[in-house]
């Protein structure tokens, strides 16, 4: 902590922006919006949702769609299916609650990321960080669509940066939960799958997105 005085905090790195697909059935019907997206701000890394199907398809499916991510500097992870992960080229999964995130470990481990998400408790998110998860996500929605208030998600988020070094990801819900969740502390800032459905456009809704995060930059 800065002493009081001239001193000053140091500036708080601008979080980085992490995109949700919606399911994808057909990638064709994604690819040209998901990369005008991806190049409309600084995005690290999509997570690619995939409907469900057999092994094959789903490898097909990622395939399609890994090499346009990847070339713009994105990270492209899976939404669950660790086995799936290496067949299609992808960089990583992202598993939900702590028994999934475990059980993927091995699969993952250590070529590519293993993120972690569905934490509902500290304690949870402590033995994911502890296993070895390369970022936590709070705030994202559970199977029936329910998820924390967003006062619930940024203290939760507050907390963790104060404490533990593995990046946060903070979830948002929408546009207006884009800031507050900068400001308490995200190292990421994951935009759901709303944005395909935003009425200019995703690639409006990412490059919005990227500007209520620049106040963050003046923020200690």
């Amino acid at each position: 902590m800065a002493s009081p005085g001239n001193q000053t905090e140091p500036r708080r790195a601008i979080p980085r922006l992490y995109l949700t697909t919606p399911q994808v059935a057909d990638p064709a019907t994604v690819r040209d919006t998901l990369v005008a997206a991806v190049k409309s701000a600084d995005v690290a890394a999509v997570l690619l949702q995939l409907a469900a199907a057999d092994e094959r398809t789903l490898i097909n499916r990622a395939k399609a769609l890994a090499p346009s991510v990847q070339e713009l500097g994105a990270a492209l992870l899976l939404d669950g299916l660790p086995d799936v992960v290496a067949h299609a080229g992808a960089d990583g999964a992202h598993l939900s609650g702590i028994a999934a995130f475990e059980a993927a470990l091995a699969t993952l481990k250590p070529a590519r990321i293993a993120g972690c998400g569905g934490l509902y408790t500290r304690h949870d998110a402590m033995l994911a960080a502890e296993a070895g998860a390369d970022y936590v996500m709070f705030g994202e929605p559970n199977q029936r669509q329910h998820r924390p208030t967003l006062e619930a998600i940024v203290e939760r988020v507050a907390w963790w940066a104060e404490v533990f070094e593995i990046p946060c990801v903070g979830y948002a819900g929408g546009i207006e939960e884009v800031a507050p969740l900068a400001e308490a502390g995200a190292d990421f800032i994951a935009l759901g799958d709303w944005i395909f459905a935003y009425p200019e456009g995703a690639p409006a809704a990412v490059a919005e997105a990227a500007r209520r995060l620049a106040p963050v930059e003046a923020t200690g």
